[in-house]
């Protein structure tokens, strides 16, 4: 599913990313990687709070588009 309509509060593991390389190589320097287990902290109609490892990072809805969560 889509990191959009995940649930808040609950953690959940990067699957996908469905984006152009340029924007991949960014989340990926922010530590968005198949695999990684982030915690959506908040989810406004554009975008997203999530908790990456010890840190918090916001999204637009640009970026997370093309994530997807399992």
């Amino acid at each position: 599913m889509p990191l959009k309509f995940a649930v808040i509060g609950e953690e959940v593991e990067i699957k996908r990313l469905t984006t152009d390389d340029k924007l991949k190589r960014h989340l990926e320097n922010l530590g968005i990687v198949v695999g990684q287990k982030v915690t959506v902290l908040s989810a406004t109609g554009n975008g997203v709070i999530l908790k990456v490892k010890d840190g918090r990072i916001a999204l637009d809805g640009k970026m997370s588009a093309g994530i997807f969560v399992a």
